[in-house]
């Protein structure tokens, strides 16, 4: 189906693939995986032939039919449904031609054909995928220029979904979508009846809808047989192994090395030494495969406010007076609070977001609001929005005025800013990078509640886990609005669904949900018939659920300040050996002083023993728990 040979391929004087080879097979379903700016989409681009190598081939099995998302579907006045349709360019062909041919004989072969590919059900069969997608039968009609840019990322998904291509190509799917039409997406593409290969940061996606990994690295690609999470599995295996035979051969060079050091002088050894350096210059370097760098988020430790921070009674609210989007709003929120908001775009999720922001006013009804509270909101406008010309420095200082270019610095440190990037402009950052400094931003001053609003869009997925990690870890409470249904399940104790204007608990957890979504038929939306919906958790147990994720919380919390103290003991203790050792080598000591010195040793001795023991104890009910 696909075979890339030797590729090299160089951009501005850097190599991005350099003698990279795979094979992809007919009826594969790849992912593509790799860091940011390591070469994916250049990769597409090489196999769609809109760029050349510089060296090896691309080659395409001989009438392959190709497809891949437009960048951006067309606007004017034709409909979602038009342009999904028109994604079938033998269809549109055949339909223009029994429209306009006059030959009978030929009129004949035309409608046979439009038999045989099923024609009479691709307007049936667009629909269905728009509404998946998230396109209510409305919507479906309205023209596109009244859709903004990301409902037309969607009807370019859809059109490359409904075209059927032999060999499709995916390129973040997922970015313009919700969580209800990337649930949707799973199962479609779990059922694509073709070879796809698809560059995407979902793990859900690459674990539920693939069955190869083709690992971009390195400028080399390395395939690899099963999910996302077998890969992860024997990447590190493989990793583990190059270490253990690059130290193996080290060591084996450094025994070569010390015979002949030590003999090559010697007339009786001479011969025997020559044989060895002839042996260590045949002996090759390992390669040892490169573990990615660790990424990490540190979230700055937010005052502690008593419960709740916030509750409505009653509330509605909107942007136009008399119009609310959302009504009978009856929740609380307290200071360790880990809430998902469900529900398909345009529901409402972000208005809720800005109200409990404090961005939007209630139009109605009674609300409480801690004194001391405020938020730090995540949104994909705002690294959009960011002045090119600034620097994360210069951003940071002034949120900061008061302090020293010690304390800035700092500050963007704990996200991955070192001197050298802090001072690089932002429109010379990477998406993923103007994400980390937005993370930095909102957080400067230590909020008490964090909302994020699709945070992981310019993410690779080491990032995601560590922004998994960092909610963990955070004090404050949190509200997550994400398509990444892998956040989701590390993240959140509770579950909000934003439909049919209300926000109400939603009583079960994500495979709840994902029935419940996959269970519609035709909607396309996430307005569920009254009959069908989860009954809401009565006020006590509700309660009890949070109680329950407060405690784990806590637990954890006393398990990394012991582990933490644990750390710091066995240091300062390793430390006081240390110094006492470095006194002990002195030549001007007299036997009274070397003694107590030797006595001290004894005793740091035995207390870093001790301290060891501690720490790993400590450690290992940390990771227990954390499991």
């Amino acid at each position: 189906m696909l075979s890339i040979s030797n590729i090299t391929y160089r951009i501005a004087g850097r190599t991005l693939l350099e003698n990279a080879s795979a094979v992809i097979a007919a009826g594969h379903r790849v992912g593509l995986v790799g860091r940011n700016g390591a070469g994916k989409s250049t990769l597409f681009g090489l196999i769609l032939g809109e760029l050349q190598p510089d060296q090896g081939e691309v080659e395409i099995q001989r009438g392959t039919r190709v497809g891949i998302v437009a960048q951006e579907a067309p606007g004017g006045t034709m409909t979602p449904q038009d342009v999904v349709l028109a994604a079938d360019l033998e269809r549109t062909a055949l339909m223009h031609e029994a429209e306009t041919s006059h030959d009978a004989e030929r009129l004949a072969e035309v409608h046979m054909r439009l038999v045989d590919i099923d024609a009479h059900t691709a307007p049936a069969r667009a629909a269905e995928i728009l509404a998946g997608l998230g396109f209510s039968e409305e919507m479906q009609q309205q023209p596109m220029s009244s859709f903004s840019g990301g409902w037309r990322m969607r009807v370019a998904l859809a059109a490359a979904l409904f075209a059927q291509p032999e060999l499709l190509l995916l390129d973040e799917p997922t970015n313009h979508l919700d969580l209800e039409a990337t649930v949707w997406l799973e199962a479609y593409l779990q059922k694509y009846p073709h070879t796809l290969l698809v560059i995407s940061h979902d793990r859900q996606i690459l674990n539920a809808c693939v069955d190869h990994i083709l690992h971009l690295d390195s400028r080399q690609l390395t395939f690899y047989s099963g999910n996302y999470d077998w890969f992860e599995k024997m990447r590190e295996e493989r990793i583990a192994q190059s270490k253990a035979e690059a130290a193996k051969v080290d060591a084996k060079r450094k025994h070569l090395q010390s015979f002949v050091d030590r003999f090559k002088a010697k007339a009786t050894k001479a011969r025997q030494a020559q044989s060895r350096m002839k042996m260590l210059a045949k002996l090759d370097a390992v390669s040892v495969i490169r573990d990615d760098p660790s990424v990490t988020f540190d979230f700055p430790e937010p005052v502690e406010l008593a419960p709740p921070l916030l509750s409505f009674d009653k509330v509605a609210v909107g942007y136009a007076p008399g119009k609310p989007v959302l009504r009978e709003i009856d929740v609380r929120i307290d200071p360790d609070d880990r809430i998902a908001l469900l529900g398909s775009n345009g529901n409402g999720k972000s208005t809720f977001a800005k109200l409990v922001a404090g961005r939007l006013e209630p139009m109605e009804g009674h609300h409480h609001r801690s004194g001391k509270l405020f938020t730090g909101f995540f949104a994909q406008h705002q690294i959009e929005d960011m002045d090119g010309e600034a620097t994360p420095f210069t951003l940071m200082a002034a949120l900061m005025p008061g302090a020293g270019v010690p304390q800035v610095r700092a500050r963007l440190g704990r996200f991955g800013f070192g001197q050298e990037k802090a001072n690089v402009k932002v429109k010379d950052l990477s998406g993923g990078e103007r994400a980390r400094l937005n993370f930095a931003l909102i957080t400067y001053n230590a909020p008490p509640m964090l909302i994020f609003d699709e945070p992981t869009n310019h993410l690779d997925i080491d990032s995601r886990e560590a922004l998994a990690v960092a909610i963990n870890e955070y004090k404050g409470a949190v509200i997550l609005i994400s398509h990444d249904w892998h956040l989701l399940e590390l993240t959140a104790d509770q579950l909000w669904l934003v439909a049919d204007g209300r926000v109400k608990p939603f009583d079960g957890d994500l495979e709840d949900y994902r029935k419940l979504m996959l269970g519609k038929t035709g909607t396309g939306n996430t307005r569920i018939p009254k009959d069908k919906r989860p009954k809401e958790k009565p006020v006590d147990e509700r309660q009890a659920d949070r109680s329950r994720g407060a405690d784990r919380r806590r637990e954890l919390d006393a398990l990394r300040r012991r582990s933490r103290e644990a750390e710091a003991s066995l240091a300062r203790l390793t430390e006081d050996k240390a110094t006492v050792e470095a006194s002990l080598l002195g030549r001007d000591l007299d036997s009274a002083k070397r003694a107590q010195l030797m006595k001290r040793q004894a005793e740091l001795s035995a207390a870093v023993a001790s301290a060891e023991e501690a720490w790993l104890e400590a450690a290992e009910a940390l990771e227990a728990a954390a499991a």
